[in-house]
């Protein structure tokens, strides 16, 4: 990627930088002017940079003096809830007047207007100082971002300074790139190592690990800072919550425990940036209606709805959801990626779905019935006899007789993919949206 650099930039030397060693400057007449960023993704091509025509170089904590970062960042991590969490403090700090840019899994977005498409949850360094930068330009306030783990390992944040950091859970995930489930624990908690930074931690999450300097707390379980006195999770979200001796009411159309724990971390994390009222902050969140792809309502009758849980932690928690409910599932699982996850992933959903559809999430380059028979093997034969359980490659399949054979007092849900509107399938990525494929069926059910 390069970068231009502000013409009003204090420094005269540098007006484009890059972290792209194959850039050829040899014939640029603005060679001598852009700078090679050094991060640990490139570290090991700066040769091959000298060799293309680069003669500056600079380190990612060279980027404060280049670009201006004057706005408080806040970075949000955890193994699900990043984006829903975002999300709702992106649209509270909005209502609240402020002008607030947004970057993550859903892509870049500044005061409601999407700058960039959807790419990694965390993109690379240069990038997201190139998006903190824009955002100052456009006068923000706020910087809110998703941090990933895979960031976090290769340094993608280095050298940011992030007013709040928040944790929303720690559950298995990225095995194949982590190793360890230890591993991939210890990195997540290493964001919140600093006892100089501000912290806001989920109290209820186990695995969380944390320099107790500067850290408030947030639960529905465990007492806590942010404390959940009473909820009810029949229709939508309703409870009483507490931030020391202020008590406020909030309302939510989104369903499940786990989105109370998001709006807790948004609204928590909102008080802390703002210090206005608890109750304000709760009746601002009321007016948000949700992320695309995150307990997204397809149909109320019957009730479909599509979801990115990809996890064994994320699908009961979306299970947990609909207690007062007959359960129907279509998931999959990913090719190429953790497979350990495969077998509790089946376990899980023939624990809480009367009815499932396992089929293809995106195989890459494995067999899919593999993955589906390694998904299938987590489940015992007992839950096997008392269950209905469809094996079945083509998702488009899968969904069409899900919602064929579902009952008016059957929740349909579509776990994994959530938004993505593509599924990879070998070397080819075809166009694929769970949405469309539902709304195609409902349609053929009508008829």
């Amino acid at each position: 990627m390069k970068i231009a650099l502000d013409s009003t930039s204090q420094n005269s030397f540098i007006h484009f930088i890059s972290d792209d060693s194959r850039e050829n400057l040899t014939q640029d007449s603005n060679a001598k002017n852009c700078a090679f960023l050094i991060t640990k993704s490139n570290e090991h091509y700066v040769e091959s940079a000298k060799e293309n025509g680069f003669t500056q170089f600079i380190k990612p904590q060279n980027l404060k003096e280049l670009l201006d970062l004057n706005l408080k960042i806040v970075g949000i991590t955890g193994t699900n809830g990043k984006t829903t969490t975002a999300a709702m403090l992106y649209s509270i700090l909005l209502d609240l007047g402020h002008k607030v840019a947004l970057l993550g899994t859903r892509g870049f977005f500044i005061n409601g207007i999407q700058k960039r498409p959807k790419g990694l949850t965390t993109p690379s360094l240069l990038e997201i100082y190139s998006a903190i930068s824009e955002a100052r330009k456009e006068n923000c306030d706020y910087f809110v971002m998703e941090v990933s783990s895979h960031a976090i390992v290769q340094e993608r944040i280095e050298g940011l300074d992030f007013a709040l950091r928040i944790l929303t859970n720690i559950t298995s995930d990225h095995l194949d790139y982590h190793k360890t489930l230890e591993n991939y624990i210890a990195t997540k908690n290493s964001f919140f190592a600093n006892p100089l930074d501000l912290k806001l931690i989920n109290k209820d999450e186990p695995n969380a690990s944390y320099a107790l300097q500067k850290t408030i707390t947030y639960g529905i379980e465990s007492p806590s800072t942010l404390q959940v006195k009473a909820y009810s999770l029949r229709d939508g979200i309703t409870a009483q919550i507490a931030y020391g001796q202020e008590i406020a009411n909030l309302e939510c159309t989104l369903f499940g425990k786990h989105n109370l724990y998001n709006a807790l971390a948004a609204i928590g994390a909102a008080k802390l940036l703002e210090n206005v009222s608890l109750q304000k902050i709760c009746e601002k969140l009321e007016n948000f209606g949700g992320v695309l792809g995150r307990m997204q309502i397809i149909s109320q009758k019957p009730l479909i709805i599509v979801d990115f849980a990809h996890t064994e932690d994320g699908m009961e928690k979306i299970f947990q959801s609909f207690p007062h409910r007959e359960i129907a599932v279509v998931f999959g699982a990913g090719g190429d990626r953790d497979k350990t996850k495969r077998p509790k992933m089946g376990l899980c959903a023939a624990k809480y779905a009367q009815k499932l559809y396992i089929t293809s999430d995106n195989p890459r380059s494995e067999i899919p019935n593999t993955i589906l028979q390694e998904i299938l093997a987590g489940i015992p034969q007992h839950l096997r006899e008392k269950r209905t359980i469809l094996l079945e490659e083509s998702r488009a399949e899968a969904i069409k007789i899900a919602i064929k054979n579902l009952k008016d007092n059957e929740v349909l849900l579509i776990l994994g993919k959530g938004d993505e509107t593509y599924q990879i399938i070998g070397d080819s990525t075809i166009h694929f949206d769970d949405v469309e494929e539902a709304q195609k069926a409902l349609k053929l059910r009508i008829l």
